[in-house]
């Protein structure tokens, strides 16, 4: 039986949109939100929240310029962000490893 304290689990990073977006995130350099929009299958709105608690939580940055006279939001992981990342995935793999 383990002794892990589910209160190590980081709140910010675990809800499944929120999860998804680490995800995507950790694989590229940074993404547009439409990219990520369609890689986690979540509308507008509810990604928009989720991001933004990812944002508020200094785990991402944002990027926000014009293309073509059309607005365009970039997302890329910050250090704390990719650091806390592998913490919930090491924290994950304790939990079902047991350790």
């Amino acid at each position: 039986m383990s002794n892990f304290d589910y209160q190590q689990i980081d709140d910010v990073i675990h809800s499944r949109i929120r999860t998804a977006v680490m995800a995507v995130l950790v694989s590229v350099e940074e993404a547009e939100f439409n990219f990520i929009k369609e890689k986690v299958n979540a509308t507008d709105g509810n990604l928009s929240v989720h991001i933004k608690k990812l944002e508020d939580a200094g785990y991402l940055t944002v990027k926000k310029n014009f293309v073509d006279r059309k607005p365009v939001t970039r997302y890329k992981l910050t250090s704390k962000g990719y650091k806390a990342f592998e913490k919930y995935i090491a924290n994950l793999e304790s939990i079902i490893k047991g350790k």
